[in-house]
């Protein structure tokens, strides 16, 4: 079966209307990944952290807390997402931080500017045909020796975990346009070393955490 994706202009649609609900989908799903994706990442204060996708900012609250005299910028397609993520580090008036709208297909950022990128439930709506494009940007802004850690949904190792592929089958959108995918092998032909993958299932949803860093050369 030929399979289905959103289109790329409709995505901000799409995630303006579950944007409302999201933390809710999050925390039923999502939370375990998001919490080993940043425990892989080891952000250290006073570094300079970008996140792609941060979406209503669940994890871009915990960056900030984690580097508080470090550059913490977060990008977001959707800017009903960015505006929930604006509103949850409201009770951070002091922290240092930047949200903006962003595009992962062309980042808006110097070569060689980021210690460390965290990416969480993207790849997992973007055709593979835009994988490598996507991921030489990730490579391009990180700094040699700089760390990438992502969350995607995943295919599922047990049969209830694939209920959710059906799904995305039955309704893309359903999903947010999210559907299984395993990252690695692109990780590992874009150039990133130290590789490593962790599954995980939350209330049934499979996901993976996938982690690799930028050469030094």
């Amino acid at each position: 079966m030929r399979k289905k994706f959103i289109d790329k202009n409709r995505i901000p649609a799409v995630y303006r209307r579950i944007a409302p609900t999201y933390d809710l989908w999050a925390r039923l799903t999502e939370t375990k990944a998001r919490d080993i994706c940043l425990e892989w990442a080891a952000i250290r204060n006073g570094e300079s952290v970008l996140e792609i996708a941060v979406g209503t900012g669940q994890a871009f609250e915990k960056i900030v807390s984690a580097n508080p005299d470090g550059r913490n910028e977060g990008i977001d397609i959707t800017e009903p997402m960015l505006q929930r993520a604006r509103q949850r580090m409201a009770s951070h008036p002091n922290a240092n931080y930047r949200l903006a709208i962003g595009d992962a297909f062309d980042l808006e950022f110097a070569d060689a500017s980021f210690d460390v990128i965290v990416n969480n439930y993207m790849f997992d709506l973007l055709p593979e045909a835009d994988f490598a494009a996507v991921l030489a940007q990730f490579k391009r802004v990180l700094r040699p020796g700089g760390r990438l850690a992502m969350v995607n949904m995943t295919v599922g190792e047990k049969w209830r975990h694939r209920l959710w592929h059906g799904v995305y089958r039955i309704h893309p959108a359903l999903l947010g346009g999210c559907r299984g995918v395993r990252l690695l092998p692109w990780l590992e032909d874009a150039g990133f070393l130290r590789l490593r993958r962790q599954y995980v299932s939350q209330f049934g949803f499979p996901s993976e955490i996938v982690f690799g860093e930028k050469g030094l050369a």
